[in-house]
Formats: structure tokens, sequence, C-alpha cells
């Protein structure tokens, strides 16, 4: 059952191709319908929501958005760990599992991130769409999927696999604390959608073909977080 997703994703990533430099896109309608949605959905809803939330956040020190964010981030460090050894890096595993040690204690519970404020020890960022990368997995086609946004069929299979399956606090953590992590960093990416508000209207509701636009940056920057052979420029190296 375990070895579904893999499979599942060996399947989907092998549908389609494009030539190097080129988007493989053959859902493009499908998918400018659902970007269509996610930015009535952005306009009306998810924008509004991040600018109220926004206001009242303190000048200085973490403020209840970022304190939620910070909980729901330390309960997904033990799969990143998980994910950097089934990548063959020891060494990002071992910085993430002393970052969720330190935070798990003397950041009570991972609401305060003092591995980075007192250990200079930033998250290392991971995932199971990039274990497939580095498995040799193609990313296959360009998706842009319902709320979450751009993706690709690897990513995808990646972000139901790191969610149901990678769980190494099963057992370990009560289920609803891992659930509240789970919603926590969820409420998050309105606070992400606040602190990047201009750039996302901009690419949203200002650029003339928002889609393509969209759907460039995420590549690109897709393209970046996974150090694919090519001069990758981070898009998002100037925000």
């Amino acid at each position: 059952m375990r070895a579904a997703p893999l499979l599942l994703s060996l399947a989907l990533a092998g549908c389609a191709s494009a030539p190097p430099g080129e988007i493989a896109d053959p859902f493009e309608p499908m998918n400018r319908r659902v970007h269509g949605f996610n930015k009535s959905l952005d306009a009306a809803v998810l924008r509004p929501v991040s600018q109220a939330l926004a206001i009242g956040q303190p000048a200085e020190g973490p403020g209840a958005m970022e304190m939620i964010g910070n909980f729901g981030a330390n309960l997904a460090l033990p799969g990143k760990v998980v994910n950097s050894l089934l990548q063959g890096r020891p060494e990002p595993a071992a910085r993430n599992m002393f970052r969720f040690m330190v935070n798990s204690t003397l950041g009570i519970g991972g609401l305060f991130d003092l591995a980075t404020e007192d250990f200079d020890l930033p998250e290392v960022d991971t995932d199971f769409g990039e274990t497939l990368h580095v498995w040799g997995v193609p990313a296959g086609a360009y998706l842009e999927l319902p709320v979450l946004g751009p993706s690709t069929q690897r990513d995808l299979v990646g972000d139901i696999v790191d969610v149901l399956l990678i769980d190494p606090l099963d057992g370990v953590v009560h289920r609803d604390v891992r659930r509240a992590g789970l919603a926590a960093r969820v409420l998050s990416k309105a606070g992400e959608r606040a602190q990047f508000g201009s750039t996302l209207d901009s690419v949203l509701h200002e650029s003339a073909d928002s889609y393509a636009q969209t759907r460039l940056l995420y590549m690109q920057h897709r393209q970046y977080e996974l150090n694919e052979e090519g001069e990758v420029i981070d898009p998002y190296s100037d925000e």
C-alpha cells in the first residue's frame, strides 16, 4: 500500500514531457479554468483575510500569525528529516532534527523559532517531490490545483505522500496535535499572502496573462529549489 504513491508518480510523470527550456502543459485548458477560480478566490477571500490578519501584528517580536506558522513548520520537520535521508543527504537531516529538538523544547512546542535566532540553524526545506526528483522521476505535466495553486504531476504525488505517509510522529504525538499542526501550516499561508501581497497582486491581478506568468514563475522557482542543471535563477530572489 505504501508503494502505491511511488508507482502512481512513475506512471503520471511519464505522461508528459517537453523539450528543454519548455513547459509541458497538455492540460492547459483545464488549468486555465482552475486558475480563473483561484484568482476569484484570492480576490474575494484570501486577499481580504490576509490583510485583516496583518492588522495589529507587532512591529517587533513574533506575532500570533508567526507563532502559528512556527508551530506548524516545526511539526513538519521530522518529515523533512526522512526525505533528506531518502535522498542520501544526512547533513541536512541532522540539522533539521537538531532544529526540531531545540524548537520543541526551548521554543515551547515550536511556537518560537529559537533554532534560527539563537543557534543559527535555519530550516533546510525539502519534500517528497524533491525525493522523487533525486530518484530520477521526471516532473511530468504542469498542473494548477484548486486552492493549492501551481504544481506538477510529480509534486502533486509528493504532496500526497508528505501529508499521508511520511509521518515519523505517528504514534508519538497525539493525532489532534498533528492535525493542529497541519491546520497551522494552512493558516500561515494567509500570513505569507500578506507578506508578499504586492508581488502576488502584480502577478495575479495586474499582468496581461496571469496564468502564463504564474506558471513560468513557479517552474523557475521549483527548478531553482531542486538545483536542476542549467542556468536557473530564483525568480523570487529580490522579494
